[in-house]
């Protein structure tokens, strides 16, 4: 099963709609039961750290969505989503995260225009990895944050983008993704992302 979580955060619909797009069945859910089944798991995000991790909690799946990591099983993060992987973030004072990525969440310097909203390239780093798989190096995907990932280690980080500096914007360890831009407002390009990811759920389910 493929669930999206809703934690009332994120373009939830606009995943939802893109993956039936591409010919995959998902569910919406809020259940953490429902991680128990999921083969995969793509937690959206858009808005507040703190209030992320606080609604997940209320929720009740914040816990076993933490479990369900340290598992190792297919989980895609995207913006909010990849951020609450990490350690902590500074939106707001300090916000303890997830913690499965050591590393923090900072906000974009006051030398460049925040938040960063558009469209902008991905730079491949390190190995090759499945999440790009079809995807040309520089690709332009959509962007919208404030804040941005610094992992303690660069083992991790997927591809990084140029805007006032140099930013990781997508990471992979194993069966987590994480990605700072939208992919589903990524045209082509995103879409082959959200598919590799299903079908990496898929290999793993068998």
């Amino acid at each position: 099963m493929n669930i999206i979580i809703d934690y009332g955060l994120g373009n939830i619909t606009s995943v939802d709609r893109a993956l039936k797009r591409l010919g995959h069945n998902t569910k919406i859910t809020s259940d953490p039961d429902d991680l128990l089944k999921a083969t995969t798991v793509i937690l959206p995000g858009v808005g507040a750290f703190g209030k992320a991790v606080n609604n997940l909690k209320r929720a009740g799946i914040y816990y076993p969505l933490k479990e369900y990591l340290k598992e190792g099983k297919p989980y895609l993060g995207i913006c909010l989503g990849l951020q609450i992987l990490f350690s902590f973030s500074s939106e707001h004072g300090y916000n303890k995260g997830l913690g499965i990525i050591e590393g923090r969440v900072e906000r974009f310097a006051n030398s460049v225009k925040v938040p960063h909203m558009g469209w902008n390239n991905v730079i491949f780093r390190g190995r090759s990895n499945a999440m790009f798989d079809g995807v040309k190096d520089g690709t332009f995907f959509y962007f919208d944050h404030s804040y941005y990932v610094i992992p303690d280690t660069k083992v991790l980080v997927a591809s990084e983008t140029e805007y006032g500096k140099s930013f990781v914007s997508s990471v992979c360890f194993g069966n987590i993704w994480g990605v700072q831009f939208h992919p589903e407002k990524s045209a082509d390009a995103g879409l082959r992302i959200l598919d590799n990811f299903i079908s990496m759920g898929v290999e793993n389910a068998r």
